[in-house]
């Protein structure tokens, strides 16, 4: 894929779904790593309990810094599941071998799981 390439937000990516990351954070948590990808003003609206935030316009720059187990389950997230698609990729990129965006994003978190944010 093209560097400009990586950068569209459309495409195919694997998924978790909102109810399927609540359990895992939920029962194991250690074992899932949350990074939302908004903007400042959208992460201090309300974010996952536990999550990272590098903003996607910093993403490439930070992904280095993120000194992480490259084979744990690594969750990009943003409002609607279009820029954790590019993040998703160059998350894989760089050697995480288990990278899945939330499915709808924190529009399909709110639904479910408001009360919870921090």
């Amino acid at each position: 894929m093209t560097t400009l390439g990586k950068w569209i937000p459309f495409g195919k990516v694997d998924e978790i779904s909102a109810e399927d990351l609540h359990q895992l954070i939920t029962n194991q948590s250690d074992d899932v790593i949350l990074v939302d990808v908004r903007t400042m003003v959208e992460w201090r609206s309300g974010h996952i309990k536990n999550a990272k935030h590098i903003s996607i316009l910093h993403f490439t720059q930070e992904i280095e810094n993120l000194n992480l187990a490259k084979d744990k389950l690594m969750v990009p997230i943003c409002l609607s599941a279009h820029r954790s698609i590019p993040a998703v990729r160059m998350l894989n990129e760089n050697g995480f071998t288990n990278v899945k965006q939330l499915k709808g994003g924190m529009l399909a978190w709110n639904r479910l799981y408001k009360s919870e944010l921090e």
